[in-house]
């Protein structure tokens, strides 16, 4: 895989992470593919946590998804395993019996049950992941750790693969009297489409909350956050959300008014999701879409992923070239409700088309002026309803094609 350059989207500073207490990361180089780089990363709880999670919907899932869909029913957990450069996924027995190794050496190595040790990859598919590595890592990794803002970037960096820069994001929220944090890393840059993505993120609260309330805040707020971001249209084998609460000794909050917490929650969801799209494969520019005027906020969001996964669309973003045409083609084959007669478009606060024709003052010189900014909104309305939904993209270029012809080498 060729050398990628950081993306002109990235973010100018990484932020200071709060320390959470009760938990601590450790990392190692494991030479599972890549050399000279740390590619394993351990979270160990001191207490339990409570965990929740959502997975991606590939009919096709890894091994490390299916263990942790199988043991999340417990709500609790004392360790988190990851590595990148192999997905475990498509590799059958081999791959089943290298989670259970993994998860194996992890639980001896800091005491605890198997069960109780979540696991995720990322890296190529359909490569047996070699576990047996593990063994020579494992006592660096659970005899060590640290949870400065340092380790955060650390650990956000270990599990990276095609990213050109760590993902990190961090949140406060007010609950039952107290002031609480949250804290999260992601990685994923290409193959992101929901549900979800090749993408990973592990969120951290230290406020005591239950599994139960933490997976209802998380299925309330995938949707509108990981669960709306596009760069290529392709669905992984891996994604994989995880949210921990670390309660320590505290008694777990039942039954709280947990709103604080869900906006906090959403709020760090999307940063890190948008960083997921500012890092997408090649990118130059990201891209919110908006649609309006649907049947259905469910029609609206199907339309508006016609077009953030348009080749044609993309690639006119990519060269600048304020083709909205484009965009009327990927709102008619999206298969939704749509009225041509009344449907409008804008390029920012730049009317291109509406009532079904071009605008009557468009101008192409302003819309070529919008097309060069780093950060372009599209607003659509297909005149039929009262849904609507957002989605984000970024542009399709020849970089993201080199990256991809590229990536197992």
């Amino acid at each position: 895989m060729p050398s990628i350059a950081l993306s002109p989207l990235a973010p100018k500073s990484l932020p200071q992470m709060p320390v959470i207490s009760g938990l601590l990361f450790s990392t190692a180089e494991a030479g599972i593919k890549y050399r000279d780089r740390r590619d394993v990363l351990l979270v160990q709880f001191e207490d339990n946590a409570q965990i929740a999670g959502v997975f991606t919907r590939s009919r096709c899932p890894s091994a490390p998804v299916e263990w942790c869909q199988a043991h999340l029913t417990s709500g609790t957990a004392r360790a988190l395993l990851v590595n990148s450069g192999n997905a475990n996924a498509f590799t059958g027995q081999k791959g089943r019996d290298a989670v259970e190794i993994s998860a194996r050496l992890t639980a001896e190595a800091i005491g605890c049950a198997p069960e109780d040790v979540f696991l995720a990859s990322t890296g190529v598919i359909g490569e047996p992941l070699p576990a047996e590595k593990y063994a020579l890592i494992m006592d660096q990794l659970a005899g060590s750790g640290a949870a400065t803002s340092d380790a955060w970037e650390t650990a956000a960096r270990t599990i990276m693969t095609t990213d050109t820069f760590p993902k990190l994001a961090t949140r406060t929220f007010d609950l039952a009297g107290r002031t609480y944090t949250i804290n999260g890393m992601a990685k994923g840059s290409g193959m992101i489409q929901p549900d979800m993505a090749t993408m990973l993120s592990f969120l951290f609260t230290d406020a005591p909350l239950p599994a139960k309330t933490l997976q209802a805040a998380l299925a309330n707020t995938i949707g509108r956050t990981f669960n709306a971001i596009t760069v290529d249209s392709d669905t992984s084998t891996s994604d994989t959300v995880l949210l921990f609460s670390l309660p320590g000794k505290n008694d777990l909050l039942e039954d709280s008014d947990t709103a604080g917490f869900e906006d906090a929650l959403a709020a760090l969801m999307k940063d890190l999701a948008l960083q997921v799209v500012r890092d997408g494969e090649g990118a130059r520019k990201l891209v919110e879409i908006t649609v309006s005027g649907a049947e259905s906020d469910a029609s609206a969001k199907k339309i508006a992923f016609s077009v953030a996964n348009s080749p044609l669309v993309k690639t006119a973003i990519a060269g600048e070239d304020a083709n909205w045409g484009r965009i009327v083609m990927a709102v008619g084959k999206a298969g939704e409700p749509a009225d041509r007669d009344l449907l409008s478009i804008q390029f920012g606060d730049i009317r291109v088309a509406e009532n079904g024709i071009r605008s009557e003052g468009y101008s192409e010189e302003a819309t070529s002026a919008m097309m060069q900014l780093d950060e372009i909104p599209i607003r659509i309305d297909v005149g039929v309803g009262s849904g609507k939904a957002t989605v984000w993209t970024c542009d399709l270029t020849k970089e993201y094609v080199a990256i991809n012809g590229d990536y197992r080498s």
